[in-house]
């Protein structure tokens, strides 16, 4: 039968919360708790008298029994008397964060040093959910500061625009009435269509931000790739850069705001030829095709492609990589395609390298027998 002290320390064992492990001079288990046996997935008996190293990942195991050697032969202390974080492993291979303190015993057995052990992985998550939420806290509030700049912006904005504007307008009959220049005539021309649609993407980037549906209207592709393309080009030596285009005219109607995909395309364009700035093949394409109810538009390059671990962020605002910038572009223009009930995606562009992105639109829906033709709402929408 038990002594009171015997079965006193019975019951210590047996309710702790926290694994206790007590071992001998030469790293043998001599008691193993409940909390141990759960923590673990061994039974008291299987470790019983099995060196401590069964419960360490290999890299602790390895350098275990030279630390307890070293100890006792020159009593210099690594880790008895100082609680410390390191790694357990499960009798399944799991390793997992704990907490471990050691302490020191002198018994008529020789010595002996028991472990206190506190799993930490309930911890780990509570503060992996907590670097999260702030991380997450503090892009919101920055993201709502840039929404206030921006709109601050587009007012400001707004005023010398439509002064450039009316300037155009009045060197354009200037020059028809005095000269009747037509090249020159057709250059004020362009420059007052900028003008006007650097007018009309601030009204939808504010639309955008007080969260508005799109104003959505049949869009040709070809002819919106296009414009695209003049945009992205004029005023960039792109010589030394092949373009394909080879987006059909056959292709079905995008039901879209188009200034807003405009935002997309011109931004992909100009990342993509950003990308084969030093490559040694300088190629940007651009295919469209439609699958189903959805338009698929390709953007490739053959660049060197989006590193693996920078994916995961890569849509993320204020993550981009990009020297020099806030890294919102692709951040917004998925946002904007996701307003639209598309998406877009980045993936490897196949055999030739570089990067390949895809906007996914909706396209116009035909009418069906004895209703109106309407733009489609949201579909698929993916976060």
């Amino acid at each position: 039968m038990p002594s009171v002290s015997e079965a006193r320390l019975e019951s210590v064992l047996g309710t702790a919360v926290d694994g206790i492990v007590v071992m001998d001079e030469r790293a043998r288990i001599l008691l193993f708790n409940k909390a141990c046996e759960t923590l673990f997935g061994y039974s008291a008996e299987e470790v019983r008298g099995r060196n401590v190293k069964v419960l360490m990942p290999a890299d602790y195991a390895h350098a275990h029994d030279g630390y307890v050697h070293n100890y006792l032969e020159t009593g210099e202390k690594r880790i008895i008397g100082i609680g410390r974080e390191v790694r357990g492993m499960h009798r399944d291979g799991t390793e997992f964060p704990i907490e471990l303190s050691v302490g020191e015993a002198a018994t008529p057995e020789g010595r002996q040093f028991i472990g206190i052990i506190r799993d930490l992985r309930q911890r780990k998550a509570v503060e992996r959910r907590l670097a999260e939420a702030q991380a997450q806290l503090v892009s919101m509030t920055r993201i709502s500061a840039l929404d206030e700049m921006g709109a601050a912006i587009a007012h400001e904005l707004n005023q010398p625009l439509t002064a450039i504007m009316l300037y155009l307008q009045a060197a354009k009959r200037k020059v028809g009435d005095d000269h009747r220049d037509t090249k020159l005539i057709e250059i004020v021309d362009k420059g007052v269509r900028e003008a006007e649609r650097a007018s009309q993407i601030i009204q939808r980037m504010r639309r955008f931000v007080e969260k508005r549906d799109p104003e959505r209207r049949p869009v040709c592709v070809s002819r919106l790739v296009g414009e695209c393309l003049e945009l992205v080009t004029l005023g960039i030596d792109c010589r030394d850069v092949e373009i394909v285009n080879e987006v059909g005219e056959d292709l079905p109607d995008l039901s879209v705001d188009p200034v807003q995909i405009q935002q997309i395309l011109v931004n992909l364009i100009r990342n993509a030829l950003d990308a084969v700035r030093q490559a040694p093949v300088k190629r940007v394409g651009i295919t469209a095709a439609a699958a189903g109810e959805d338009m698929l538009i390709r953007i490739t390059d053959s660049g060197g492609g989006v590193p693996a671990e920078v994916v995961p962020t890569l849509f993320r605002a204020f993550s981009g990589a990009k020297k020099g910038g806030l890294g919102l572009g692709l951040t917004i223009s998925r946002s904007i395609a996701q307003n639209h009930g598309g998406d877009l995606a980045v993936e490897p562009n196949g055999g030739e390298g570089g990067a390949a992105f895809v906007l996914r639109l909706p396209v116009v829906t035909p009418p069906r027998d004895g209703q109106a033709d309407a733009p489609p709402g949201r579909r698929g929408q993916t976060a």
